[in-house]
Protein backbone atom coordinates (compact mmCIF):
# COMPACT_ATOMS: atom_id res chain seq x y z
CA UNK A 1 0.00 0.00 0.00
CA UNK A 2 1.55 3.18 -1.06
CA UNK A 3 1.60 6.04 1.25
CA UNK A 4 0.80 9.62 0.48
CA UNK A 5 3.28 12.35 1.60
CA UNK A 6 2.00 15.50 2.98
CA UNK A 7 4.42 18.68 2.34
CA UNK A 8 3.48 21.68 4.41
CA UNK A 9 3.26 25.39 2.83
CA UNK A 10 3.30 29.09 3.73
CA UNK A 11 0.80 30.72 1.85
CA UNK A 12 0.77 34.56 1.67
CA UNK A 13 -0.75 37.15 -0.55
CA UNK A 14 0.91 39.21 -3.07
CA UNK A 15 -2.24 40.98 -5.21
CA UNK A 16 -5.66 39.25 -5.40
CA UNK A 17 -3.66 35.86 -5.71
CA UNK A 18 -2.23 33.02 -3.15
CA UNK A 19 1.12 31.86 -3.29
CA UNK A 20 2.40 28.82 -1.29
CA UNK A 21 6.20 28.39 -0.01
CA UNK A 22 7.62 25.14 1.30
CA UNK A 23 7.99 25.79 4.68
CA UNK A 24 11.84 23.96 4.75
CA UNK A 25 12.54 27.52 2.81
CA UNK A 26 11.23 29.40 5.34
CA UNK A 27 13.21 30.73 8.62
CA UNK A 28 11.11 33.08 9.95
CA UNK A 29 8.31 36.18 9.59
CA UNK A 30 9.05 39.74 10.64
CA UNK A 31 7.35 43.09 10.67
CA UNK A 32 8.54 45.71 7.78
CA UNK A 33 11.42 47.14 9.93
CA UNK A 34 12.95 50.80 8.32
CA UNK A 35 14.58 49.62 4.65
CA UNK A 36 18.05 50.92 4.45
CA UNK A 37 17.83 51.77 -0.01
CA UNK A 38 21.24 50.29 -1.70
CA UNK A 39 22.05 52.94 -4.83
CA UNK A 40 22.26 51.12 -7.98
CA UNK A 41 20.87 47.65 -6.89
CA UNK A 42 18.63 45.73 -9.41
CA UNK A 43 14.75 47.08 -9.79
CA UNK A 44 13.50 44.40 -7.29
CA UNK A 45 16.11 44.88 -4.22
CA UNK A 46 13.85 46.98 -1.51
CA UNK A 47 17.23 47.18 0.06
CA UNK A 48 18.61 46.25 3.25
CA UNK A 49 17.56 45.50 6.97
CA UNK A 50 19.06 44.98 10.77
CA UNK A 51 18.40 41.47 11.93
CA UNK A 52 19.30 41.12 15.04
CA UNK A 53 22.96 42.33 13.91
CA UNK A 54 22.60 41.24 10.86
CA UNK A 55 22.48 42.55 7.31
CA UNK A 56 19.46 40.85 5.27
CA UNK A 57 19.14 41.74 1.62
CA UNK A 58 14.80 42.32 0.92
CA UNK A 59 13.10 42.15 -2.20
CA UNK A 60 10.39 42.99 -3.67
CA UNK A 61 8.49 39.72 -4.21
CA UNK A 62 5.85 41.45 -6.50
CA UNK A 63 8.37 43.13 -9.02
CA UNK A 64 10.69 40.08 -8.74
CA UNK A 65 7.87 38.06 -10.24
CA UNK A 66 6.83 40.96 -12.68
CA UNK A 67 3.36 42.02 -10.54
CA UNK A 68 2.15 45.60 -10.55
CA UNK A 69 3.77 47.65 -7.12
CA UNK A 70 1.84 48.24 -4.14
CA UNK A 71 2.25 50.44 -1.58
CA UNK A 72 2.74 48.47 2.07
CA UNK A 73 -0.42 47.78 4.38
CA UNK A 74 -1.53 46.77 7.93
CA UNK A 75 -0.56 43.11 7.00
CA UNK A 76 2.76 43.24 4.58
CA UNK A 77 5.98 41.41 5.79
CA UNK A 78 8.74 39.80 5.24
CA UNK A 79 9.29 36.92 4.96
CA UNK A 80 12.95 35.25 5.98
CA UNK A 81 13.66 32.76 3.42
CA UNK A 82 16.78 30.82 2.67
CA UNK A 83 18.15 29.94 -0.88
CA UNK A 84 20.92 27.61 -1.62
CA UNK A 85 24.15 29.13 -3.64
CA UNK A 86 27.34 27.36 -4.25
CA UNK A 87 26.43 24.37 -1.31
CA UNK A 88 25.62 27.38 1.19
CA UNK A 89 22.33 28.70 2.42
CA UNK A 90 21.81 31.87 2.27
CA UNK A 91 19.12 34.32 4.30
CA UNK A 92 16.69 36.64 2.11
CA UNK A 93 13.89 38.86 2.96
CA UNK A 94 11.18 38.42 0.65
CA UNK A 95 8.07 41.86 1.09
CA UNK A 96 4.69 40.06 0.70
CA UNK A 97 1.03 41.43 0.88
CA UNK A 98 -0.04 39.42 4.11
CA UNK A 99 0.87 36.02 5.23
CA UNK A 100 -2.47 33.76 5.42
CA UNK A 101 -1.61 30.68 6.87
CA UNK A 102 0.56 26.82 7.10
CA UNK A 103 -1.55 24.51 5.26
CA UNK A 104 -0.48 20.82 4.43
CA UNK A 105 -0.75 19.69 0.97
CA UNK A 106 -0.68 16.07 -0.33
CA UNK A 107 1.52 15.58 -2.95
CA UNK A 108 -1.00 13.77 -5.47
CA UNK A 109 -3.48 16.53 -5.19
CA UNK A 110 -0.72 19.35 -6.54
CA UNK A 111 -1.60 20.18 -9.84
CA UNK A 112 1.01 21.05 -13.12
CA UNK A 113 1.97 24.58 -13.40
CA UNK A 114 -0.13 26.08 -16.40
CA UNK A 115 2.15 26.70 -19.21
CA UNK A 116 2.61 30.21 -19.62
CA UNK A 117 5.85 30.50 -20.73
CA UNK A 118 8.95 30.82 -18.57
CA UNK A 119 7.59 32.47 -15.64
CA UNK A 120 5.28 29.05 -14.84
CA UNK A 121 7.81 26.76 -15.85
CA UNK A 122 10.42 27.96 -14.09
CA UNK A 123 9.16 29.59 -10.84
CA UNK A 124 5.92 27.58 -10.14
CA UNK A 125 6.62 24.03 -8.97
CA UNK A 126 2.75 23.58 -8.95
CA UNK A 127 -0.44 24.26 -7.99
CA UNK A 128 -2.81 22.80 -5.31
CA UNK A 129 -6.99 23.78 -4.96
CA UNK A 130 -7.85 25.41 -1.50
CA UNK A 131 -10.65 26.51 0.32
CA UNK A 132 -12.21 27.21 -3.74
CA UNK A 133 -8.77 29.11 -4.88
CA UNK A 134 -5.91 27.81 -5.96
CA UNK A 135 -2.80 28.52 -4.39
CA UNK A 136 0.23 28.85 -6.47
CA UNK A 137 3.45 27.04 -5.05
CA UNK A 138 6.68 28.63 -5.30
CA UNK A 139 10.44 27.16 -6.24
CA UNK A 140 12.00 29.73 -3.50
CA UNK A 141 15.06 28.56 -5.08
CA UNK A 142 14.26 28.70 -8.41
CA UNK A 143 12.78 32.71 -7.54
CA UNK A 144 16.70 33.92 -7.71
CA UNK A 145 19.45 33.06 -10.10
CA UNK A 146 22.94 31.96 -8.55
CA UNK A 147 24.12 35.83 -9.94
CA UNK A 148 20.99 37.05 -8.63
CA UNK A 149 21.85 35.80 -4.83
CA UNK A 150 25.70 36.76 -5.27
CA UNK A 151 24.66 40.51 -6.12
CA UNK A 152 21.95 40.40 -3.30
CA UNK A 153 25.11 38.80 -1.04
CA UNK A 154 27.73 41.33 -2.23
CA UNK A 155 24.97 43.84 -1.64
CA UNK A 156 24.95 42.97 1.83
CA UNK A 157 28.37 42.87 2.30
CA UNK A 158 28.81 46.49 1.29
CA UNK A 159 27.13 47.42 4.53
Amino acid sequence: METQSNQAYLTFTLGKETFGAHVGSVLEIVEVPAITTVPQAASYMRGVINLRGSVLPVVDTRIKMGLPTQDDSINTCIVVIQVEQNDQLTPLGIVVDAIQEVIDIQENTILPAPSLGNFANTLLTGMVKHQDKFVLLVNIQKLFSTEEIFELTETEQLH
